[in-house]
């Protein structure tokens, strides 16, 4: 959700350009104004060069002077410090709990599960039901934006390392030690006493968030989502994919996200024309004669500046859903079912996490950094809109920029109900996607398509347009 900007169109009125109409060749009109000054200090006066005293020539014979005593230098000043640039502000989202047991704080057992039912944790013991804290409220993630200067980055957020992939936890029930895969598995049994142990600490390894956001939807309401959703592309459907859809295959998968806040100053400046005359010119004469619309416009300079405060970005951070890479799987449908309530992600919780799958983030802040300043300068012109309507003929913006004051950074997992088909049909094989937001029940995918059926459709058509076309013409041809 973003802010609105403060009033953009009392920040620097249109001006309306010299010329009247554009120049014949399309080029820019002569005139334009310059883009936003950029500022730069400027340097220290350059110091004047002292005139050398002329020295006086020593007669042959006479006794050299005397050298006077030069005087001591005055002692240098310490040069000022440098301001310093704001830096990263770390808040830290771990639970505290020690890795091993996690248990329930009624009756101590480590049986614990997420029922969709229930939408909380259950202890398997005592039935008992809660749900971790609001991870805004508990950590003081819900600060004013405005207020952000620098980065904040919430401790989930740290670089990834690869390198870390075996972890040990310690039974504190029986004293045995179990080794995992941390790439594979945030929780394990103990061989020995059969509880349940859990990596509640934050490893650097991006497989443990700030926050989660858990399933809302049950597996039976994605299921019937998913089998609509296929039920209405069938016609031009794969025999092969008819035969195999299976929809029951469906699995709850949680999905790493970077959530961002960020707080901006937005500068965007083009040219906006208005139209001030259309009329229509006539050329040739009898069968090849022909029309022409023509315009005039008047040109302005149109600049807008503005603040902006954007709230709970999403961005993708695991590489392999990267939705830019859809040549072994249609990943790019998983921006399609957004959006996501992040707002009430609870505090992180390996045991929302059983019975799932999860991804394991790795990407680094950097990695989406250009990406989500992309973004902003979508949401800038997007808030922009309303304010350049009077411009009939639209706005071309040839200068614009952010500048990001401030931004926070959460890592969440957000639940999504994946199908998955894989399409033997194409090369290696194309990996369709149907994808449920687990949330609000938002669907998209895609389905592997018969290109003869399609052919064949398409070929059907143009026959019957050409018939109907033929009975119009011989139809016209005696009348007259």
């Amino acid at each position: 959700m973003t802010v609105p900007p403060q009033d953009p169109r009392g920040v620097r009125p249109d001006q309306p350009h010299r010329s009247a109409r554009p120049s014949a060749d399309g080029g820019p009109v002569q005139g334009a104004p310059a883009g936003p000054p950029r500022g730069g200090q400027q340097g220290p006066p350059p110091q004047e060069a002292r005139p050398q005293q002329p020295q006086q020539p020593r007669q042959q014979g006479s006794p050299p002077q005397p050298t006077p005593p030069q005087q001591p230098a005055p002692p240098q000043q310490p040069a000022p410090p440098r301001p310093q640039g704001p830096q990263n502000r770390i808040i830290d989202t771990s639970s505290g709990r020690d890795d091993g047991l996690d248990k329930c704080p009624t009756c101590g057992g480590t049986d614990i599960t997420y029922s969709l039912t229930a939408k909380a944790l259950v202890c398997a013991y005592c039935r008992h039901e809660w749900n971790e804290v609001n991870a805004e409220e508990a950590f003081g993630l819900n600060t004013s934006i405005a207020d952000l200067h620098g980065h904040t980055l919430a401790s989930g957020t740290a670089d990834v390392r690869e390198d870390l992939t075996m972890m040990t936890l310690k039974c504190q029930g029986c004293g045995a030690e179990v080794v995992i895969n941390v790439n594979q598995e945030l929780q394990a049994r103990c061989h020995w006493c059969r509880q349940t142990l859990s990596v509640n600490s934050q490893i650097p390894n991006g497989a443990v968030p700030d926050a989660v956001l858990p399933f809302q939807l049950t597996r039976e309401e994605a299921i019937a989502q998913i089998s609509a959703f296929a039920d209405k592309r069938k016609a031009f459907a794969q025999g092969r994919f008819k035969s195999e859809f299976v929809p029951e295959n469906v699995m709850g998968v949680y999905i790493p996200y970077l959530v961002v806040d960020g707080s901006m100053h937005a500068q965007l400046g083009g040219r906006g024309e208005v139209t001030t005359r259309q009329y229509t010119v006539r050329t040739g004469s009898g069968k090849n004669t022909r029309s022409e619309t023509y315009y005039d416009a008047d040109v302005y300079s149109v600049q807008r500046a503005f603040d902006l405060l954007v709230d709970d970005l999403t961005v993708e951070s695991a590489q392999r859903f990267d939705a830019r890479d859809n040549s072994h799987a249609t990943n790019n449908i998983l921006n399609a079912v957004q959006p996501y309530d992040t707002e009430n992600a609870v505090a992180y919780n390996s045991n929302y996490l059983k019975n799932f799958t999860s991804e394991r983030r790795d990407l680094n802040v950097r990695d989406v950094d250009d990406e989500v300043e992309e973004k902003f300068l979508s949401i800038a012109r997007a808030k922009a809109t309303p304010t350049i309507g009077r411009y009939d003929r639209g706005v071309r913006w040839e200068q614009e920029g952010v500048a990001v004051r401030g931004t926070r950074w959460v890592s969440v997992n957000v639940p999504v109900w994946l199908y998955s088909y894989a399409d033997s049909a194409v090369g290696d094989g194309l990996v369709h996607y149907i994808a449920v937001n687990g949330r609000n029940g938002n669907t998209m995918g895609s389905v592997p398509v018969s290109h003869p059926k399609i052919f064949a459709v398409s070929c059907f058509a143009g026959s019957i347009a050409a018939v109907i076309g033929a009975v119009v013409g011989f139809g016209w041809f005696f009348a007259g």
